[in-house]
């Protein structure tokens, strides 16, 4: 029986060791892709970053944009992702048709444990995000791993979105 890699462990959806070398290795891959098109932002540059992706329509991605490993980035068709924006893709990302980012907007699906031990570890665990069609997201907000966004919904800039948005709501953040 062969033992799973910790890149696999995370695709499949399990816990896995993110201090694992080979994922350090993957996301530092990545990065170095966003540097060289944050570095010189083109259409022709914008390669470096989109042949990540699982998978991508039509995209304007403006400089300033990171993510952990891409393959997990699932972009509908005219998708606009705003300066600064950031993309931890531990779990898969889906994000719908005309769909628009505000510039600094977090996407989080990587988690880590309570218990303090286990978080020294290097033990992560991951949620899948989805963001409907015609979405909109203000700058500065935050999505937590696992929420689900629904059709037509919007986002207030600086929201951390603590749980599902559901289809046309405006979503302004957690009540107190």
């Amino acid at each position: 029986m062969n033992k799973q890699t910790e890149f696999e462990k995370m695709v499949q959806g399990e816990s896995f060791n993110g201090i694992d070398l080979d994922l350090r290795l993957r996301r530092e891959a990545a990065r170095l892709a966003c540097a060289k098109y944050n570095a010189h932002p083109s259409k022709g540059n914008l390669r470096h970053i989109t042949r990540l992706f699982g998978s991508i329509g039509s995209v304007v991605i403006e400089p300033g944009f990171q993510c952990d490993y891409g393959s997990q980035i699932h972009l509908g068709e005219r998708v606009f992702i705003n300066f600064q924006c950031i993309f931890l893709d531990s779990a898969p990302i889906h994000i719908g048709d005309d769909v628009l980012f505000g510039p600094g907007v977090h996407i989080y699906t990587v988690d880590h444990p309570r218990d303090a031990d286990l978080r020294a570890s290097g033990e992560c665990f991951a949620r899948p995000i989805t963001i409907g069609n015609r979405v909109w997201i203000g700058g500065g907000a935050k999505i937590l791993p696992g929420i689900e966004i629904g059709d037509n919904a919007i986002i207030a800039a600086n929201a951390v979105v603590t749980r599902h948005v559901a289809e046309n709501e405006r979503y302004f953040g957690p009540s107190l």
